[in-house]
């Protein structure tokens, strides 16, 4: 079974797109949409289950907003409890703004299948970029990306990409190892558990990727200071 999940907070403009782009994804493989809601207040949840009512989903959630790292615990836990078959299903992670670029999907799933238990979508790697973002949202990215690949000794280039590929096994490893697999509720979430995953010595490969902003529909809901922030906190306190 594939999983794709995916955190939603408020994203009633970006559904019908989202639809769209998953109708048609992966059409030969057995395959479940998991959206684990962060507390919406728009109508995101209805039509969610509109666009999507053909198809094999679940809606997590309980209506309070804590974060993307808390919405993407949750979807892990949930894959966990629910799946059949822990050593070969997986777990595809992406954006709900139609930024991630369904188009390298799958390449990434083969690539998973030739033995990689985390495969990354990476803006840094060569051949990808941003289609649309501004200097200073790039600057702080590339700064805090350098800082953190020194200071872990890091050997992958982007650490904060929603979109990933994972072995469920992987996931199962990390719960078994730590008090939860995210505890992180901001977007440092996606730094925490690859750290989690490299010191399970996971196989792990990045692939390049456009991030595709123009398509999203309103604005990203990451705040810059906040976030950075955050990145500091964690180096300071759980540098372990």
């Amino acid at each position: 079974m594939i999983y794709i999940l995916i955190p939603i907070f408020n994203e009633e403009g970006n559904v019908a797109n989202l639809h769209r782009e998953l109708s048609t994804v992966l059409p030969n493989e057995e395959k479940m949409f998991v959206f684990s809601d962060d507390g919406s207040t728009d109508k995101t949840i209805e039509l969610l289950k509109s666009h999507f009512s053909n198809t094999n989903f679940t809606i997590l959630g309980d209506g309070v907003n804590r974060g993307p790292g808390y919405a993407f615990n949750t979807g892990f836990e949930w894959v966990l409890v629910n799946s059949k078959n822990i050593e070969n299903d997986i777990v595809i992670t992406m954006e709900a703004d139609c930024t991630s670029d369904i188009a390298i999907l799958t390449h990434m799933l083969g690539i998973n299948r030739m033995g990689y238990d985390l495969v990354l979508a990476s803006v840094y790697a060569q051949g990808g970029g941003f289609d649309s973002t501004s200097f200073f949202r790039k600057f702080m990215s590339a700064v805090a990306n350098l800082m953190f690949r020194f200071l872990f000794d890091l050997k992958v280039l982007t650490l904060s990409s929603f979109y990933r590929v994972y072995n469920v096994s992987l996931l199962d490893k990390i719960k078994k190892n730590y008090p939860a697999i995210i505890t992180e509720y901001g977007f440092i979430c996606m730094l925490e558990v690859l750290v989690k995953a490299i010191k399970q010595n996971a196989k792990i490969v990045e692939v390049p990727m456009l991030l595709k902003s123009k398509n999203r529909v309103g604005k990203s809901k990451m705040k810059v200071f906040k976030t950075t922030m955050a990145y500091f906190r964690f180096l300071l306190f759980k540098k372990k």
